[in-house]
């Protein structure tokens, strides 16, 4: 819907409901998560039923988004925690930068508000080390009397694609595009519309397609590419953590964070590796911050 279809009907002199329901059509156009839209929203209701009914969006001031935050933290009643009153300033910041950015009021009062940033413990990834051990430990399943290529196609899939571990059981043989065979592509899909914004594509390593093409036979793969449970998925995972003598547990989840790490020391633009991996500009603040903290790990 046209930006200016939006935010036609409200003015410096409307309440905060209309203005957070057009908000919120924004945020899905603009591509954002159903779960933060979802959350944005609840907290920018909370601010609606802290203030009067009838508190005019032009006369909200920052002392006033001051008061709901102190409120919210010390006098409702109802645990925040700081990841939580983190996220509550990030919407207001949002919700009044979208309005004065379109002259519905004449200054942004949230501009000021102290953004308190929280970081989650930082994830566990692979070394370059580990990376190459795990690999020797695939070509050994890949080259062994009864080959199984399983290992080699899962592991340096998900280090170069970051794949969600549901994107990749939801893999088919017809989301590989072949037809430059010098730059194969992944179709990343899904069938649930709300989710259309983490369909992508991605490009495939050229090597991977080898190893790919003996597995599809091997295995008699025709349309699901990984026709196993996700339990057994993991345990392939886990085998290899064992075979390759790492204390670290391989996960879907520390595979993806590998790559993101891996594609930063390539030389990978940033806002290039948040599409590839499929995340809103939301999503991407905190975790853009711990994959610099994570490659500066790597390479100090």
């Amino acid at each position: 819907m046209p930006e200016e279809t939006l935010t036609a009907h409200i003015t410096s002199r409307s309440t905060l409901t209309p203005a957070i329901t057009a908000w919120s059509v924004y945020l899905s156009d603009q591509g954002n998560s159903p779960h933060t839209i979802k959350a944005f929203v609840h907290d920018l209701k909370l601010l609606a039923g802290f203030l009067s009914p009838t508190h005019a969006l032009g006369n909200i001031t920052t002392a006033d988004l001051n008061r709901f935050l102190t409120w919210m933290e010390k006098s409702r009643g109802v645990p925040c925690s700081p990841k939580t009153l983190s996220r509550r300033i990030t919407a207001l910041k949002s919700f009044f930068r979208w309005l004065h950015q379109y002259a519905i009021i004449p200054y942004n009062p949230a501009e000021k508000l102290v953004q308190q940033v929280v970081l989650s413990p930082l994830p566990t990834v692979l070394s370059p080390q580990d990376v190459e051990l795990v690999l020797e430990v695939c070509q050994k399943y890949r080259q062994s009397a009864k080959p199984d290529t399983r290992y080699y196609t899962l592991f340096y899939l998900l280090i170069t694609t970051g794949l969600k571990k549901n994107e990749c059981l939801a893999l088919s043989t017809n989301h590989i595009d072949e037809s430059s065979p010098d730059q194969p592509i992944l179709f990343v899909r899904y069938n649930n519309p709300q989710y259309r914004y983490k369909e992508r594509k991605i490009k495939l390593p050229v090597e991977w397609l080898e190893i790919y093409h003996e597995y599809c036979e091997q295995y008699h793969i025709t349309d699901q590419v990984f026709p196993w449970s996700q339990r057994r998925l993991e345990y392939l995972l886990e085998d290899l953590s064992v075979e390759a003598g790492l204390h670290k547990h391989i996960s879907f989840d520390m595979c993806r964070w590998t790559c993101a790490v891996r594609d930063v020391l390539a030389g990978m633009e940033k806002d290039h590796l948040r599409q590839k991996l499929g995340l809103s500009k939301v999503q991407w603040r905190e975790i853009s911050m711990k994959i610099d903290r994570l490659v500066n790990d790597i390479t100090s």
